[in-house]
């Protein structure tokens, strides 16, 4: 009896911690894994580009990304930006026995007030290498994100997993692959 309680508790700061405003307005809802070779296949994996993943969670993208990276000899590099302290944990335990470790960097931030910039390949202000952000988060934070990095990074392209943008945000094309749920493209 008393062991069933701990576990409930246990469950219960579980939960808090995974969906707590404290911790991130973005409750924690990882990507489907029946859509992850569609998630990767619209990332469109190339030397040379940079992969960030705002809202990482558990790394699932991120670590199936990297993983095909790695078979395919690509440099492509992943960067995971999460700022609940647990999923942060989970994120460098996965790291650290992944092939492609070398090629990813885990960092704890928040996405609506953290620097893109530093995070993209950039020779120079102007122009930025192949820069991918990924985004799975809520339809009402797609927008403001979209429009913080527009202000920090020049060229990227954007994977949206199930939500699309209600803007355009002078992306020159757009895609959609359907799955479980829908992958929207834009660049």
């Amino acid at each position: 009896m008393g062991f069933f309680i701990i576990f409930i508790i246990f469950i219960i700061v579980i939960i808090f911690i995974f969906s707590s405003k404290k911790f991130s307005p973005i409750p924690y809802f990882p990507s489907q894994p029946v859509d992850m070779p569609l998630i990767v296949k619209a990332l469109s994996l190339k030397n040379n580009q940079t992969v960030i993943d705002l809202g990482a969670g558990d790394g699932i993208v991120i670590f199936a990304s990297a993983t095909e990276a790695f078979q395919k000899k690509l440099n492509t590099k992943f960067i995971a930006i999460e700022i609940n302290p647990i999923l942060i944990l989970v994120l460098h335990l996965r790291r650290l026995f992944h092939p492609n470790k070398k090629n990813i960097k885990i960092v704890q931030d928040d996405i609506f007030k953290m620097d893109f910039s530093r995070y993209t390949q950039c020779t120079d202000a102007k122009f930025c290498v192949s820069t991918t952000f990924y985004l799975y988060i809520s339809p009402w934070f797609l927008e403001k994100t979209i429009l913080n990095i527009k202000n920090q990074v020049s060229k990227f392209s954007v994977v949206s997993y199930m939500y699309p943008l209600k803007f355009k945000a002078n992306f020159n094309k757009f895609k959609v692959i359907n799955g479980k749920n829908k992958i929207h493209i834009y660049s």
